[in-house]
């Protein structure tokens, strides 16, 4: 409980006051980067206010860029990982960005669970059950592949 405290606090320090108009330190950045790649409410809705209003966030060079699902459907099934699919790709991008990577993947795989897990608590009975199926399944596929460029050219 004292390491969840610690993370909630640490997101309201990034949180509480806006960026800084001056290029933010490694630690900063990383700090803004955890706060908002966590599986909790409250990362999740930090990363969401953030990605409104991006231009607050200058200052930290975060990569706002989404592909949303890669090569999966974003919206299976009429299920929206549209959201959840693009906090996964900021988590990835910036933590490959600041040579972070490897240390933070699991967690932000986590999230993105955690993201598709609140799309489909929308849902009752089959469709639910099939929702969250279909989250589990995107999930152990990042979980194994994610982080990969499975569209480099090998022989390049």
């Amino acid at each position: 409980m004292v390491g969840r405290s610690a993370a909630a606090f640490a997101l309201i320090g990034v949180l509480a006051w806006p960026a800084p108009a001056y290029a933010v330190t490694l630690e900063q950045r990383l700090a803004a980067l955890s706060a908002f790649t966590q599986p909790t409410a409250l990362s999740a809705v930090a990363w969401h206010g953030a990605w409104a209003d991006p231009g607050s966030w200058t200052a930290y060079g975060f990569d706002w860029s989404t592909d949303l699902c890669s090569r999966s459907p974003d919206q299976p099934l009429g299920y929206d990982f549209r959201m959840p699919c693009a906090r996964h790709d900021f988590g990835y991008r910036n933590y490959k960005a600041v040579n972070h990577f490897p240390a933070n993947k699991g967690h932000v795989d986590e999230a993105f669970l955690y993201d598709m897990n609140q799309v489909c608590a929308g849902y009752a009975g089959a469709r639910k059950a099939a929702c969250d199926r279909l989250a589990w399944s995107y999930y152990q596929a990042v979980r194994r592949l994610g982080g990969f460029d499975l569209r480099a050219d090998p022989a390049a």
